[in-house]
């Protein structure tokens, strides 16, 4: 399995962790969910400001987030050629507030990359945090995936639904 990764740097505040580690984590990601073809995900690197603007027309909520995701296809869906990746989607990141939040964590910024990029792959692949049951489903997979990647320093998180000060 190999993830690549196309990316669109519109933050001048850097990504706290680097472009093959993003793949590193989106294919352990990906593997834990048993996929084993090719895909291609795209990774935006947005200010505050832009993520306003993306967050309140995806999803109306007028105020940045940490991490987006906007899936286009999952593994395993629709016909493809030999070889041919799948398009998993947008995963978009907001550095600024990325880091402004780990450190109201008491975490690294990169740790806390890690642990959107992590969720934001989840979501790519159709997991979701709308209900209680959705929420416990998610939290077990992204905790088991968070605890390898930061070494134990981010474990479990809790999940609530969307809207509802969730902490991703």
């Amino acid at each position: 399995m190999s993830v690549e990764i196309a990316h669109r740097l519109a933050s001048t505040a850097p990504l706290a962790i680097d472009l093959a580690e993003v793949a590193e984590l989106a294919e352990a990601v990906l593997a834990s969910e048993g996929v084993d073809g090719p895909c291609e995900l795209s990774l935006s690197v947005v200010d505050d400001e832009e993520m306003a603007a993306l967050n309140a027309e995806l999803r109306g909520v007028d105020a940045p987030t940490d991490v987006l995701s906007v899936e286009l296809e999952r593994p395993g869906e629709g016909p493809r050629g030999e070889g041919e990746p799948c398009l998993l989607g947008d995963l978009i990141l907001d550095p600024p507030l990325i880091e402004r939040q780990a450190e109201g964590f008491g975490v690294s910024a990169a740790d806390e990359t890690r642990l959107l990029v992590i969720h934001g792959l989840l979501h790519l692949l159709g997991y979701d945090h709308e209900e209680d049951a959705e929420a416990r489903a998610m939290g077990e997979r992204q905790a088991r995936l968070t605890t390898r990647a930061t070494d134990g320093r981010i474990g479990a998180v809790s999940l609530a639904p969307h809207g509802e000060g969730e902490r991703p």
